[in-house]
């Protein structure tokens, strides 16, 4: 291990207005392609806007100078060799598959973040960067996962994230009976949370007495969302550890809940992009092929 000085640059290019550094600022550089991540630096000071230390109340106007000064310990020569199947794939943007059974990012190395850039082509455009996810998926959820390659693709794909221009649709197996769809709208942390669910078919279950297959069109996003919204029915998803009904915790297959498509307007494109990810050969076991 040896301590790694890692600097980064950006020159603001001309603006339209006053825009605060913390809303420019994600995706411009490549170790902080999200609004946290670029907080922490924040925070920790290591940020500079022509040389002096920014914080988030920092506005840009145009043309100044944005470094990052970040030290870490790392591995010299460490790269994580994990396969993903790349569904979509421009200079612009990636949808990958997210298999089970790994983190999107994280501190640890086996990350899904850390696997991107022996996966990607890299973008041919003039600030190309380390490709990073714009969103996340639980370590035991499967499916389609966006991802950044530009730092302007990373700004403005978290912006439609953040304005709600991304139509997610997720499915899901339950377990007992459950109304034909609805809406449920338990506040999670507190906080507002919407998700919508479709029964798509029912199936007789000895152990379980019926499984659903489930669409979900979640409006909100918050940590660990329809999990618990299933679970606060009394419908709790197959597989679900954390929130599953006791005695009815299924070990050892994974959580049977699959990200299906995402949906938006590329930004730089106009063009309609719609990607799903086929349901995995455990929900079909179980349903057939629809």
């Amino acid at each position: 291990m040896q301590d790694n000085t890692t600097v980064e640059t950006h020159k603001v290019p001309p603006l339209s207005g006053p825009l605060r550094l913390q809303e420019y600022g994600v995706g411009i550089f490549s170790s902080v392609p999200t609004k946290s991540a670029l907080k922490k630096v924040l925070k920790k000071k290591f940020v500079t806007v022509n040389g002096i230390i920014a914080s988030t109340g920092t506005y840009i106007k145009g043309g100044e100078n944005i470094t990052l000064k970040v030290t870490t310990e790392t591995s010299q020569g460490k790269k994580l060799i994990f396969d993903l199947k790349v569904i979509y794939e421009d200079d612009y943007l990636a949808l990958i598959h997210k298999p089970g059974g790994i983190l999107v990012s994280g501190n640890g190395f086996k990350t899904i973040a850390h696997a991107l850039p022996q996966n990607l082509q890299p973008s041919a455009l003039p600030d190309t960067t380390k490709p990073q996810p714009v969103h996340r998926l639980d370590y035991a959820t499967t499916g389609v996962l966006l991802t950044g390659k530009t730092g302007s693709a990373i700004r403005k794909l978290n912006q439609l994230f953040e304005d709600k221009k991304i139509k997610k649709t997720y499915y899901a197996v339950t377990i007992g009976t459950i109304p034909p769809h609805g809406k449920i709208t338990t506040p999670i942390d507190d906080k507002f949370a919407e998700s919508h669910f479709e029964i798509v078919q029912s199936v007789a279950s000895e152990k379980y007495g019926t499984l659903n297959l489930v669409k979900l069109d979640p409006k909100t996003g918050r940590r660990h969302q329809l999990r618990k919204h299933l679970a606060s029915l009394g419908n709790p998803i197959l597989g679900d550890q954390t929130y599953g009904k006791e005695g009815f915790i299924l070990k050892g297959k994974g959580l049977y809940l699959h990200a299906y498509s995402l949906e938006f307007i590329h930004p730089f494109t106009d063009e309609k992009i719609r990607i799903t990810d086929d349901l995995p050969e455990r929900f079909t076991k179980i349903f057939g092929t629809l």
